[in-house]
């Protein structure tokens, strides 16, 4: 321990995925990716898809995978709430791999009833993991 943790909780809507201090914390905000520190000033940020980065308080590196949510920095906290929050090591690639082939057939299909924004997004998402997982 360096002195310089705070407290971070990563909770999604089935369970608190992370709660403990670390020395440093990386999100995905929709303006652009932030990191943040001991001290930091008071924050405010919607979450988009992408990389979670977590260093904890021994200096282990911790990945999760996040498909939006908020994040919110107060007096050495961080709270986030995440619509979803998956470690890299716990991700389904075989899923993943899955829901990119279906998203991608649907695109590229694109026929009567088919939402192609939802389809995009689903695709993005199931990008987004299998870079977390380290499979792509």
């Amino acid at each position: 321990m360096t002195g310089k943790e705070f407290d971070l909780e990563i909770v999604t809507p089935k369970r608190v995925v992370f709660n403990a201090q670390v020395n440093s914390f990386s999100a995905p905000g929709v303006m652009g990716g932030f990191q943040v520190l001991h001290s930091h000033a008071p924050l405010l940020s919607n979450l988009t898809i992408g990389e979670v980065k977590v260093i904890d308080a021994e200096g282990k590196e911790i990945h999760y995978a996040t498909s939006g949510g908020f994040v919110e920095v107060r007096n050495n906290k961080v709270v986030m709430l995440a619509d979803t929050a998956e470690r890299s090591d716990e991700i389904d690639v075989e899923r993943a791999k899955a829901s990119v082939t279906r998203a991608r057939e649907r695109i590229s299909a694109r026929q009567d009833g088919v939402d192609i924004e939802r389809a995009r997004v689903s695709l993005l998402r199931a990008l987004n993991r299998l870079k977390v997982s380290g499979s792509q």
